[in-house]
């Protein structure tokens, strides 16, 4: 009986320090940013705007050759994640520790490329919600 009194003791413990964020952070981060898994995180396209304006941010393009053509983001680097031995070989140049900023043509590759990168060991990824199409509208 002592040892069911304590551990409901303990738990109770442990739910009063849980939650002690203020509300106005949570609405806050809740307003720039959508936190999936690891450390990837969607970005609006104004935040994603403002985050890519620092010089030396890895600016990554995972469309096709041919989408990238056709239009992308200023200074994005292409990485084609449908190229599995080009796309691990590239990113294993990149710096695992900086921030890492991916888009893709709606926002469905860019996610399993992140997912991917994680794995490889990148710890923070944003994704820009809804790909390029978001972007050049």
């Amino acid at each position: 009986m002592k040892k069911i009194i304590f551990t409901l003791t303990l738990a109770g413990f442990g739910f009063i320090g849980c939650g002690q964020k203020s509300t106005n952070e949570t609405n806050k981060t809740l307003e720039t940013e959508k936190h999936i898994d690891g450390g990837i995180y969607i970005l609006s396209k104004t935040e994603f705007a403002k985050a890519i304006e620092k010089k030396g941010v890895q600016l990554i393009d995972v469309r096709t050759p041919s989408e990238y053509h056709e239009g992308t983001i200023k200074d994005a680097q292409l990485i084609d994640y449908k190229q599995p031995k080009t796309f691990d070989s590239k990113f294993a140049t990149l710096d695992k520790d900086k921030p890492l900023y991916l888009f893709c043509r709606s926002g469905a590759r860019s996610q399993a490329a992140a997912k991917k990168l994680v794995e490889m060991g990148f710890k923070e990824i944003y994704d820009l919600e809804g790909g390029y199409l978001n972007w050049a509208n």
